[in-house]
């Protein structure tokens, strides 16, 4: 008669066939995932947007693309957690319709710096200017590196659009006009000037010369505009904190 060693049963059998084991591994993390993820697209509050978002301005698109290229979000989480010290010391934690418009989204819990969900308005576009020419003549503490460099570096105005269209494709709800509108926009949110409809296509949008030289537009414009609005727009009067989680 032969052995359960020659011919292994029940648990053995799967730790000797590595086909097998990865099989049914595979099984266990797929039927995992839809356990998790089906329900999401079942409950109308995972989707339901928070009054007051609206999709990025031109300048403050352009400068989270600046933000995403240099690696910023590796260090600064934007997600404040729903925990008591997080919500204290951030503000009100951070739903899912906020990033609704976000490609890609730059969620997570690694922070080398402080959360940045709603570090918009916090402070003023002088305090970011000097903090991304020299981060230390603000925090003294801080190791984050120097971007002076942003205030050499224009912004394409007029080549904008493109971007803008393809946002559309994937959801942003971009109109002809914003997109016709872009290049004049960008060169009036970063002159602190109103320009006809900006503030109505954008509510809350931040005006300012940002980087501190008039009549140029840089990536260190967009990149303190990007900054100036996170966390602003979110009505939470309106909306419990728990709606669109």
């Amino acid at each position: 008669m032969a052995s359960n060693a020659e011919h292994p049963t029940g648990h053995a059998l799967i730790e000797r066939s590595t086909t097998l084991l990865f099989v049914l591994t595979l099984l266990v993390v797929l039927i995992g995932g839809l356990v998790e993820i089906v329900p999401l697209f079942k409950l109308e509050t995972t989707v339901q947007p928070v009054p007051g978002m609206r999709p990025y301005s031109p300048l403050e698109q352009i400068g989270r693309n600046v933000y995403t290229r240099e690696g910023c979000y590796t260090c600064h989480s934007q997600q404040i957690r729903p925990f008591r010290d997080e919500v204290e010391r951030y503000g009100p934690y951070s739903v899912a319709a906020e990033s609704m418009y976000d490609h890609p989204f730059l969620w997570g819990s690694k922070r080398t710096g402080p959360d940045l969900a709603r570090v918009g308005s916090k402070y003023s576009n002088a305090w970011h200017l000097a903090h991304m020419i020299d981060p230390r003549s603000v925090v003294p503490v801080s190791i984050m590196p120097a971007y002076a460099f942003l205030k050499d570096r224009d912004i394409d105005v007029d080549g904008f659009g493109a971007h803008m269209r393809a946002l559309r494709d994937v959801g942003v709800p971009y109109s002809d006009t914003m997109i016709a509108q872009a290049p004049a926009d960008i060169r009036a949110q970063a002159s602190g000037e109103e320009t006809e409809g900006l503030l109505a296509r954008y509510p809350k949008a931040r005006l300012g010369d940002f980087d501190g030289q008039p009549g140029r537009v840089t990536e260190m414009d967009a990149l303190i505009a990007y900054l100036q609005v996170l966390g602003t727009l979110a009505d939470f009067s309106q909306a419990t904190p728990g709606e669109g989680s």
